[in-house]
């Protein structure tokens, strides 16, 4: 399975900013050895439900760290049987860009 999440805490810096409660949460996520990326947006991570789900929660009490409430957006892509989809579902449609 692929879930795309974001996450953020209630309030933030003295600007506003969410920056370092979102870093703690990707650092869980990059420190978990699951395939991910990181977008402006969204982070991706692959794998098995109760790994994903277990990394997420992890990543969401990170990043809630010191904060009365924290919201969290989840999609998921689940599709048993199928793993390295991260990259080859973005592969296939670099492809068909590319014309082949």
């Amino acid at each position: 399975m692929i879930v795309a999440f974001s996450v953020s805490p209630a309030g933030g810096d003295q600007d506003g900013g969410v920056s370092e409660a979102v870093a703690r949460a990707i650092r869980v996520v990059r420190e978990s050895g699951l395939p991910n990326s990181t977008n402006a947006m969204f982070t991706n991570i692959e794998g098995e439900w109760d790994e994903v789900m277990d990394v997420v929660k992890r990543a969401v009490e990170a990043a809630g760290e010191g904060s009365p409430r924290v919201s969290l957006v989840l999609k998921a892509d689940i599709r048993p049987g199928y793993d390295g989809q991260l990259a080859a579902k973005v592969e296939r449609v670099e492809r068909r860009l590319d014309g082949e």
